[in-house]
């Protein structure tokens, strides 16, 4: 539902695509009014982009593909937080059906991937929405609709009004709908690498100067009032369109699929710490809105796990493309030379590891590159192009995974996991790097990542089963360790040794005076009740300074932040993960990240088999499977789960059954997993059926019959025999049945087409992706 979902197949209502096109651009629509002529009221999606294609206009191309006729959409799957205003309005006052979708940037995207197994035609616009809505410095906006997309605009009344950019699933998600197109039709998507249909989201929030960025990682972005009021200006004369990047004359700044892929990884690797992760400097976390505390002082090795899956599936995408070179604005080819001649000078020390003062050169350098991009993007750009080849992109993606390998190798824990955040500490010669404790994430991050062998993925299974992270009274896991709090009382106590040795402290003491200190009854000092950070503390001293105390503050200032660091640990505080004990806090499960972490599993397995290694590997990893599986609360007892197991909530907390009702991402994990268990897998544009795990006590005992609606909203029916269990794919009922032999029958057009594999070819496989209706049934014989 927070994606929206199609209704009518791949049938377009011409008079909504208007009316959509109209609110995006009136330019384009005034001017395309010979094409809007040429439709038929009723036009199939793929027609539409092939009618537009021939047009030879990017804009009114880039606007078919962004067209998805959506609806029964709603903004966030969790209704009891205040600002989910929404209503799921299906119909328009005259009663006809209603075109509508909005989210956040997760919530659409996330949904989206699973929605794409069952509408693959759509794949490649949705790769369209995705990339058009992602920002010029390499982010993406706060939220998506229908139309285009939309931020947070600053209030001095609203402390959360200042979502200016989401790094949220960035990487991760792009990828996913990236490598399920490709699997699907790598045509299609290697046709967009040179197109010039694709443009920037004009997010009115600009990053600061990389030398404010080391001064205050924690503010970072300014809302540009001015920017703004040249939006809405655009927006009333253009349409949604306005939202875009123009340039000086303009102009949209266009770019093709190629440049927005180069976009994106280059804005993670200007923010790369080697050894530590990707730098959380954007005000907004990677993931986990639990950890939302260490922005600024935290760096994410589970962004640097999946930016290795992006940077390999890339490298081989662009290895097989048939074009030798690209044309890309020039500021961005700078920027890509820049990072490359970067990796390149700092190879040598993926020998050994990164001293403090090297890795801050680096760190340095990549930052400072950062800013000299944006500063040539910002504003009037420079829009003319030059040429990348094939073979430079690749190169710098082989030698972006060798600087991500070296990380990923360094941030194992002695106990068989691996990091998930790290804390970095920057001056101004050095950047070192401290570890947090460990999180779930991490570990199906890493999974992910396609580092491991199923070796050395099935030791991070095993070593989370025996971690702090296993709750076994829910045989499932934490999104990280629950731990004893201080009490009050045990809180802002400075040691005594301190006090003994710091001059100032006994002047104050003496002089009577509470401004930085105080004393209690039992002899006890404290820092002043009023400060809540080390900034806090800075103004006092500062004050004192000029209050008299000069000399000794001076001499024992840095002491004074050490040790109130020392004491209150500030640079290491995440937030909800670290106080809470409900909402992701403490003791408490998400259930999405479970999800998360079986999917993660089940890519294993089909990884291991792909690589003929040991069945018992194998058969461990499937034990690990369902061992998870069976923790999600769709598997329990109402006793057990602390709720009704078919509703959706997000959470169970140390101290309750589940709770937070709302359909997160978990259902969208849950989707996927099932199509592994069932076998179902798309490679190179063909369907294959070869279930690796599924149980033999799915198939049923008895004969039952077997409801479904077909391709034109019919309701079927067919009788399953004993030894059999059917599904769905495309609207096509799929049989399994227990047989003696493999093979697969297609019943189409009437009549009925034997595989004798479990494979079908990439005509068939094509047809059922189209949704035509041609094909009534397949059978798939299974010896199991």
């Amino acid at each position: 539902m927070r994606g929206g979902i199609f209704e009518d197949q791949y049938a377009v209502d011409v008079s909504d695509f208007k009316d959509y096109v109209k609110v995006v651009n009136k330019e384009v629509f005034a001017a395309q009014t010979h094409f809007f002529e040429s439709l038929s009221n009723n036009v199939e999606y793929r027609e539409l982009l092939q009618k537009s294609k021939a047009t030879g206009e990017t804009d009114l191309i880039r606007i078919c593909y962004e067209y998805l006729p959506l609806s029964f959409g709603r903004r966030h799957g969790d209704p009891s937080r205040p600002w989910n205003k929404f209503s799921i309005e299906t119909k328009k006052e005259d009663g006809s059906k209603n075109r509508y979708y909005a989210g956040n940037w997760r919530d659409i995207f996330q949904n989206w991937e699973a929605l794409a197994f069952s509408f693959p035609g759509f794949i490649e616009s949705m790769i369209s929405k995705f990339v058009n809505a992602s920002t010029i410095d390499g982010y993406n906006p706060y939220r998506i609709t229908r139309e285009g997309i939309d931020w947070e605009v600053i209030e001095p009344d609203d402390p959360w009004s200042y979502i200016g950019y989401w790094g949220d699933h960035q990487i991760i998600y792009l990828l996913k709908l990236l490598e399920h197109s490709f699997s699907h039709n790598n045509q299609s998507l290697s046709g967009l690498l040179s197109k010039p249909q694709f443009v920037y989201a004009n997010v009115p929030y600009k990053i600061k100067s990389y030398q404010e960025i080391l001064s205050n990682p924690q503010d970072t972005i300014d809302f540009d009032e001015k920017e703004e009021k040249i939006i809405e200006g655009r927006v009333e004369r253009v349409g949604s369109d306005g939202k875009l990047v123009y340039s000086g004359n303009e102009q949209l700044i266009k770019a093709n699929l190629t440049e927005k892929i180069l976009v994106t990884l280059l804005a993670k690797l200007s923010n790369f710490v080697p050894e530590a992760g990707i730098w959380l400097n954007t005000q907004r976390p990677e993931w986990n809105d639990a950890n939302n505390a260490i922005v600024g002082n935290g760096t994410s090795m589970v962004t640097l796990y999946y930016l290795r899956r992006f940077a390999s599936f890339c490298s081989k995408f662009f290895e097989k493309s048939k074009e030798d070179d690209f044309e890309i604005n020039v500021p961005v080819a700078d920027f890509f030379q820049g990072i490359n001649e970067t990796l390149k000078n700092h190879k040598r020390q993926l020998n050994e590891t990164f001293s403090d003062k090297h890795r801050k050169e680096m760190v340095d350098e990549l930052g400072t590159l950062g800013e000299a991009y944006r500063k040539r993007v910002y504003g009037s750009m420079d829009v003319s192009k030059t040429n990348i080849r094939s073979e430079e992109i690749v190169n710098l993606l082989k030698l972006t995974i060798e600087f991500i390998d070296h990380s990923i190798k360094l941030n194992k824990r002695e106990d068989g996991l691996y990091h998930a955040y790290n804390i970095i500490q920057v001056t101004e010669d050095e950047v070192s790097v401290s570890h947090l404790y460990e999180m779930l994430e991490g570990q199906v991050a890493v999974l992910s990542s396609g580092l491991l062998s199923p070796k050395e993925s099935l030791e991070v299974l095993d070593a989370l089963k025996n971690s702090k992270i296993y709750r076994p009274d829910q045989y499932s896991y934490l999104l990280y360790p629950d731990r004893e709090l201080p009490r009050f009382l045990d809180k802002n106590n400075i040691p005594k040794s301190f006090i003994e040795n710091s001059l100032l402290a006994q002047q104050l003491l003496n002089d009577g005076n509470t401004s930085l200190l105080t004393q209690d009854i039992n002899g006890g000092c404290h820092f002043s009740g009023s400060f809540n950070n080390a900034n806090s503390l800075k103004v006092a001293l500062n004050i004192l300074r000029d209050s008299g105390y000069g000399d000794l503050v001076d001499k024992e200032f840095v002491d004074y932040l050490e040790v109130f660091e020392s004491m209150f640990n500030h640079r290491d505080f995440t937030g909800r993960s670290g106080t809470f004990f409900g909402y992701e806090g403490l003791g408490s499960i998400y259930w999405h990240m479970v999800s998360k972490l079986l999917l993660a599993t089940q890519e294993v397995i089909y990884k291991a088999n792909e690589e003929g290694v040991d069945k018992e590997i194998i058969g461990r990893l499937t034990d690990h499977y369902y061992e998870i599986r069976a923790g999600i609360g769709i598997n329990k007892s109402p006793e057990l789960y602390g709720a009704f197991p078919t509703d959706p909530y997000s959470h169970t907390p140390g101290n309750k059954g589940a709770q937070q009702p709302g359909m997160t991402g978990q259902v969208k994990e849950d989707i996927i997993n099932r199509w592994a268990e069932l076998g179902v897998r798309v490679n190179e544009c063909q369907i294959s059926f070869k279930p690796l795990f599924l149980h033999k006590n799915e198939f049923l005992n008895a004969g039952k019959p077997f409801a479904y609606f077909d391709i034109n909203g019919e309701e079927k029916e067919l009788t399953l025999a004993p030894g059999e269990l059917a599904f769905t794919y495309c609207q096509v009922p799929v049989i399994y049945r227990q047989s003696s032999k493999n093979c697969i029958t297609v019943v189409i057009n009437k009549k009925a087409v034997v595989f004798d594999d479990l494979l079908l070819d990439a005509d068939t496989s094509q047809n059922i992706f189209e949704r035509k209706g041609k094909i009534t049934k397949i059978i798939v014989d299974l010896a199991i």
